[in-house]
């Protein structure tokens, strides 16, 4: 018999269906089993956090610090360029759009803990370092490890990685449908369930069109480079859209962005760099989601949320998407650190954040490969 597999997004919605629907009739004490739960997964996760960005994070850098001099160079700019004005499109957006959508005061610290209800017992497991040290250890040795000849400390370093890989994609995200499960148990039984739900629906609605709108732009940008027509050029990449929606990976979409970017008329060189590259570099999609989730919560919470703030947090973000591995909810869980010590966000706010990222990762996925081969397009015409 063929295992059935049921995919990381479906999980999440049956999570929190079934989260709404039995929060209306489970009795305290089983509500109080989740709320055990979701404190020693909360403590765990922040145990993890700065072990993601040094494990991540470190081999990235150490991997775009070499290779091809002045191409690698404008690439990164370029592609960070890019996921800079996705950031900041997305912030004035959502300042101009979201207080006409969204409802402020609603409580996201009664999500951990329901009206008075309190876990059986708790464990602390307080993390190796803060974010702020785990980021400038990672950029450290990522930096100094570019610049080794030798390739044992590199080695190690990829090992780490592949650990801290595996236990994002063994322990954290098979873990994940259950967290978010005892959240919306709670948001159910504190009674917040549905104002939160109707602000999930229309930030989803919002971001699905800047989406369309930013891989409209970046296709309009390139085709002045090339002079071309920008939809058929967007319309050669279609494939790479969909076969993206699909996978939920960058990397696992590589053949098909590489061959299509190749039929709009990039040389076989310079989309064999470009396109590989942009995978892991090129965020433009993602940081659009984070930036948006993270602008309605802290406007459902009444949080100031500054411009000089969150131009600190988008820089910052450029950087650290970097560390996304290629799995499905990877960037959201590279990006916790500096949703923490930048925006403040706690356990409630950061469980809340997973979930409307991991609802719309198919399409910040999408939008990253297709704009992959807008950059590719401005990589091969200024090397022409």
């Amino acid at each position: 018999m063929k295992k059935l597999h049921i995919g990381l997004l479906p999980r999440i919605i049956i999570a929190i269906a079934l989260g709404i629907l039995l929060g209306n009739f489970l009795p305290g004490g089983m509500v109080r089993l989740f709320v055990t739960f979701n404190g020693i997964f909360s403590e765990f996760l922040n145990f993890s956090i700065p072990l993601i960005i040094v494990g991540l994070v470190t081999v990235a850098i150490a991997d775009i610090g070499k290779g091809a001099g002045k191409l690698l160079l404008i690439t990164a700019l370029i592609a960070y360029g890019a996921t800079l004005f996705s950031g900041f499109l997305s912030y004035f957006t959502g300042v101009t759009v979201f207080p006409r959508l969204i409802e402020t005061g609603v409580p996201l610290e009664e999500v951990s803990e329901a009206q008075g209800i309190l876990p059986f017992f708790s464990v602390a497991i307080p993390p190796l370092m803060n974010v702020m040290t785990a980021l400038v250890l990672a950029f450290t040795l990522g930096l100094g490890l570019a610049q080794l000849k030798n390739d044992t400390l590199k080695n190690a370093a990829r090992d780490f990685q592949d650990i801290i890989v595996k236990m994002i994609s063994a322990v954290i995200l098979p873990l994940l449908p259950i967290y978010i499960f005892g959240i919306f148990l709670n948001m159910t039984h504190s009674g917040q369930v549905f104002s939160v739900l109707m602000v999930f629906i229309k930030i989803i609605g919002v971001i699905f069109l800047l989406h369309i709108f930013l891989l409209i732009f970046q296709y309009c940008i390139a085709a002045l480079f090339v002079r071309k027509n920008p939809f058929k050029l967007l319309g050669r990449m279609l494939p790479a859209y969909f076969t993206a929606l699909g996978t939920q990976s960058s990397a696992a979409t590589i053949p098909v962005t590489l061959e299509q970017t190749k039929k709009n008329g990039v040389s076989a060189d310079i989309a064999g760099f470009v396109i590989p590259l942009c995978a892991t570099i090129h965020l433009s999609g993602s940081t659009l989601k984070i930036v948006a989730c993270a602008l309605a919560l802290m406007m459902m919470q009444g949080i100031p949320f500054d411009f000089p703030l969150f131009a600190g947090f988008i820089f910052m973000l450029g950087i650290t998407m970097v560390a996304a591995p290629g799995v499905p909810g990877g960037a959201i869980m590279a990006s916790l650190g500096i949703l923490q010590s930048i925006l403040g966000f706690d356990e409630s706010a950061q469980a809340l954040m997973i979930a409307l990222y991991i609802a719309m990762d198919s399409f910040g996925t999408a939008c990253n490969v297709t704009g992959d081969g807008a950059i590719a397009l401005v990589v091969d015409k200024i090397y022409k």
